[in-house]
């Protein structure tokens, strides 16, 4: 039956690889590991402004191929933490080609992997980030209660008269070990899922090519072995606690109520793991590792096309070749070169801006976080990555569209001003406010953000634009056809700005009155002719 079971878990696994997991996402769980960690030494942490406006969430779904909690919570890390230097690539790409190529060592390392796939195991980070429980101040009183229990019923057999006080500690013991369930219930989820992800980690050592990982590893290992037999009542606990053997449930219960083993055995555990956090996150980082590279491979493997990016530390070219978007199903691929200059992109509704906008924020953290890019090449400077393309009203805090977008540019500024290279993203910029405005503060603030050597990357409806910025950014465009009353999208990147203007076109073929389009196309020509007097 075992030799069964296992021929049909590898199977599944050989048939998974490659694939979109299936599951759903709890995203409170799965950040809980990055909304504690302390990542001071990392260029950039991605702010959640950046994330909504690039749909990380949707792109991290996509990505995910991981099969623990621990590697879904460290992956997720990973993705939102742009390193200053560049990691042990070679080691990583080395173990990627391995999984990939090697469906032995692949299907033993997923295997492993999966016992840490229940729940409880995303509250293993809570062993080494969060506060733990104080024992109370009259723990002391626990310690003397327990050892006047011992006594007492050693005692007994001589002496019958000690049965009132014996009674007496029992009814205190009880009242104290039910006090301590809500301590216990804590940890009886993070204590067993620590002690089998340490289980793990064991086993994952014993495969050499993943020892490089982590070399100091069994040296945590060994130190997290001095508290084993403590932990090891709490995996008992969790396990009894969802079994149906009542009277052992019974029996193990009265015992620990008579003699306190709960909070005696709960606050010493935690004592000596209070010393242990270094290494409680040496072993964690080690297995979430490993399964990072697991759901890297298994990406790759699932792909059409995928390059790993060449990141130029020094240099300011960020060029592209066949890009495609991760989420949009046979999207259409666009390349693209910059150096020295930027992006200016005009184009109407609907036509591809501002999902290539998104498409080159994505490559450009992928390629950064975990070297893989969706496209044929890419080559990328070491960047921080600033974002102002979905924003809205923050009625709570009373502030209009404009306002939050006032705010927004005002931090790329800053930014643009501190150490480092930049990319800023922006979408239809200042569109909350009138046109002349909009224009010229537009104009304003696009040449100062391109005054260093950050890049950006800018769409706008705003053709006039591109003449009072041509001399500082590459003109782009996306178009349509309007052709047989039907609009065709190509979302094909092309050189140089639109000339073509077909909205009013697109309400003619919609059937809009003769004398409504007249009157637009008039008005239209109207408009032009007095924004190019104002703004000169």
């Amino acid at each position: 039956m075992r030799l069964k079971r296992s021929k049909k878990n590898k199977a599944r696994l050989l048939s998974s690889f490659g694939k979109i997991k299936e599951e759903d996402f709890d995203f409170e769980l799965i950040e809980k590991y990055f909304r504690s960690k302390n990542n001071h030494q990392a260029l950039q942490v991605l702010n959640d402004k950046t994330c909504a406006d690039l749909d990380v969430e949707e792109v991290f779904m996509f990505l995910d191929r991981t099969h623990s909690r621990v590697g879904q919570q460290y992956l997720y890390n990973k993705l939102r933490v742009i390193p200053k230097s560049a990691e042990p690539l070679s080691l990583h790409e080395q173990i990627i080609a391995k999984l990939i190529a090697d469906e032995g060592f692949r299907v033993v390392v997923q295997s492993e992997l999966e016992r840490l796939k229940k729940d409880d195991v995303y509250q293993i980070v809570s062993l080494f980030q969060e506060e733990h429980i104080k024992p109370p101040s009259w723990y002391n009183m626990i310690k003397l209660l327990s050892f006047s229990m011992i006594c007492f019923l050693l005692l007994l057999p001589f002496r019958a008269q000690l049965i009132i006080p014996v009674l007496c500690v029992f009814v205190i013991n009880v009242a104290i070990h039910y006090w301590n369930k809500k301590n216990l219930h804590q940890y009886l989820g993070s204590i067993p899922q620590l002690l089998r992800m340490k289980n793990v980690a064991d086993k994952l050592y014993t495969n050499e090519v993943l020892r490089d990982l982590s070399p100091h590893l069994p040296a945590s290992v060994k130190i997290l072995n001095q508290v084993k037999n403590r932990m090891s009542f709490f995996q008992m606990e969790a396990k009894v606690q969802g079994d149906i053997e009542a009277l052992l449930w019974f029996l193990l219960e009265v015992v620990k109520t008579i003699f306190l083993l709960e909070p005696l055995l709960l606050f010493g555990a935690l004592k000596r793991l209070e010393t242990k956090r270094k290494e409680i996150d040496d072993v964690y980082s080690f297995v979430g590792e490993v399964d990072s590279l697991v759901s890297v491979a298994s990406l790759r493997t699932g792909l059409d096309a995928y390059c790993i990016p060449r990141i130029d530390e020094q240099g300011k070219v960020l060029s592209v070749e066949n890009m495609a978007h991760p989420l949009i199903l046979a999207c259409v691929t666009n390349s693209v070169s910059v150096n020295d200059k930027s992006i200016l992109l005009t184009g109407s509704n609907m036509s591809g801006k501002t999902s290539f906008i998104r498409a080159i924020g994505i490559n450009v953290i992928t390629g950064l976080t975990l070297n893989t890019c969706f496209a044929h090449k890419m080559v990328l400077p070491r960047v921080k990555v600033y974002s102002a393309i979905r924003i809205s009203d923050d009625l709570v805090n009373d502030k209009s569209y404009y306002f939050e977008e006032v705010l927004t540019i005002k931090d790329m500024l800053i930014q643009s001003n501190s150490q480092g290279r930049n990319l800023f993203l922006l979408d239809e910029i200042f569109k909350g406010t009138n046109t002349v405005e909009r224009i010229a503060a537009g104009k304003a603030v696009l040449s100062e953000l391109k005054k260093g050597d950050d890049i950006v990357f800018v769409s706008t409806h705003d053709i006039e634009l591109t003449d009072l910025l041509k001399a500082e950014y590459e003109l782009y465009h996306f178009s349509e056809m309007v052709d047989n009353n039907k609009v065709d999208f190509d979302y094909q990147l092309k050189v140089g700005k639109l000339k073509n203007r077909n909205a009013i076109r697109i309400l003619q073929i919609n059937g809009y009155p003769d004398s409504l389009i007249e009157e637009a196309v008039c008005i239209s020509r109207q408009l032009d002719e007095s924004k190019m007097a104002a703004l000169h």
